[in-house]
């Protein structure tokens, strides 16, 4: 009896414990050591050799963090954790990192200005403008500023900020949305089985010059 009291009393510090660490108040100081030196005693290189200072990527096909909704990121990170979203890069370093890893990370970036980006093709800006905030009617594609917002600013906690990001990376995330290879929001997958590829494009270069 007094092994089974020990034991339940071990396991309820333990639980006690984890709370206590999930509802601590990020630190993004410790999330901005993380991201800028990574950890080499865990094999973790800095978050900065991908996604570039700040969070401002300079690579197209890796995407821009900076000013990213704190909830939106940490979610991205405990998702490449599972098949929902697997990436052979971002799926090896997110199993490295502890949930307060993440939530320190999120919390960093989450502060961080973003740089402006820019529309590239000229040709096809109208139709992205169209398609982001109107949507096709005959295709049941609502329109992305519904919940993305006008300016691609997003919506704290439900929708990520879009505004600025890189072409490429929006690119492929729409196709991967569309295939089923990113499989972490049902809305997305199914809004974008609906696009074509070039309404996809469009869209991507009008995030892109959005601010």
């Amino acid at each position: 009896m007094k092994s089974l009291l020990v034991a339940t009393l071990a396991l309820g510090n333990v639980a006690v414990a984890a709370e206590a660490q999930r509802t601590a108040k990020p630190d993004a100081a410790k999330g901005a050591t993380l991201y800028d030196s990574g950890d080499t005693a865990r094999g973790l290189p800095a978050c900065l050799s991908c996604h570039g200072a700040n969070g401002n990527s300079t690579i197209a096909a890796n995407p821009k963090l900076s000013a990213q909704f704190e909830a939106y990121t940490h979610k991205q990170l405990v998702d490449f954790t599972t098949p929902q979203r697997n990436n052979p890069v971002m799926s090896t370093y997110a199993k490295m990192l502890t949930d307060e890893d993440k939530r320190n990370i999120a919390a960093y970036l989450s502060t961080q200005k973003v740089k402006p980006g820019a529309a590239k093709n000229k040709d096809t800006v109208e139709l992205g403008r169209k398609i982001y905030r109107g949507g096709i009617a005959d295709k049941g594609v609502a329109a992305c500023a519904s919940c993305h917002g006008a300016a691609g600013s997003g919506i704290p906690v439900q929708y990520p900020r879009l505004a600025g990001q890189h072409q490429d990376y929006t690119m492929t995330q729409l196709t991967a949305f569309k295939s089923g290879a990113r499989a972490n929001s049902p809305q997305m997958t199914t809004l974008a089985q609906r696009l074509s590829e070039a309404e996809m494009q469009a869209v991507a270069d009008y995030i892109a010059g959005l601010r």
